[in-house]
């Protein structure tokens, strides 16, 4: 019989339910050429937005970007024989809904810390601010200008 926290590796990760009024506070892309190690971070992404308390959408499945390109064998003489390659982006995104912009900034933190080998990243933080920024801003060009 195998441990408690082994066992919970072969199942789906725990998920925190989100309000229906809550934000969006993060989305956070993943980009690889292979799934194997897409799906494996994105699980690993999951398990640590759970274990931070974060409300986690995904991973969502986002359309693959294909590319392909043709190239001669040989030197120019031999055009007819010819060399087709591909290349699929595959990609998936995990939402944030309604976290501290502290906690997501550590979990991002500690998602680039242990990234896993061939994905990219790519994260849009959203932050909400009141209507006064213009006042809040003034106040600390203005502090700034006394120090200066």
């Amino acid at each position: 019989r195998l441990p408690r926290a082994v066992q919970a590796t072969y199942l789906e990760p725990l998920r925190h339910k989100p309000n229906a009024t809550d934000p969006l506070t993060c989305e956070l892309q993943l980009r690889s050429y292979s799934v194997r190690n897409l799906e494996v971070f994105a699980d690993f992404a999951m398990r640590a937005a759970y274990y931070l308390k974060l409300c986690a959408l995904g991973p969502i499945p986002l359309p693959k970007i294909t590319e392909r390109w043709t190239v001669p064998r040989s030197n120019f003489v031999h055009k007819k024989s010819q060399e087709n390659f591909e290349r699929i982006t595959r990609r998936r995104e995990i939402r944030i809904i309604g976290g501290h912009p502290e906690t997501v900034a550590a979990w991002l933190g500690y998602v680039k810390k242990y990234q896993y080998y061939g994905v990219g990243m790519k994260a849009n933080v959203f932050d909400s601010s009141g209507l006064d920024v213009p006042e809040s801003l003034d106040a600390i060009a203005a502090d700034i200008s006394k120090k200066l």
